[in-house]
């Protein structure tokens, strides 16, 4: 099986203009049933000010013993000052708590983003 073919999007954040860290937060996303790695891509378009994109993972879909994600291979995300700039992390599924959430940090928004995760659900999921 082609594993492109079967990965999984779920958009975080639609693209459109966000004013702020707390407007381009996005809401919990149940990972639970991904297996092997999950892509975790941010793209940014026009921004005024600077943008450190972000990932946090918790318990449950409350946030629940929240942490920021760590992205061991490829490192955090890099902070954007520019326009055009799509950046791509993997994690692996099984380092996450079930649930996550982008949660970037803009400094003078606003700023043109859109967020996007993508994996292999288990069978039967």
């Amino acid at each position: 099986m082609n594993e492109l073919q079967a990965s999984s999007p779920m958009v975080l954040m639609h693209p459109s203009s966000y004013a702020n860290t707390a407007a381009a937060s996005s809401g919990w996303v149940f990972t639970g049933d991904f297996d092997g790695d999950l892509v975790c891509i941010q793209q940014v378009g026009a921004i005024t000010g600077s943008l450190a994109g972000g990932f946090d993972t918790a318990q449950s879909s409350t946030g629940a013993s929240a942490a920021s994600v760590n992205f061991f291979n490829e490192g955090a995300f890099t902070s954007v000052s520019a326009a055009s700039n799509c950046q791509k992390r993997t994690v692996s599924c099984s380092a996450l708590g079930g649930w996550v959430r982008y949660r970037p940090t803009i400094a003078t928004g606003p700023a043109t983003l859109s967020v996007t995760i993508s994996g292999i659900k288990r069978a039967g999921n």
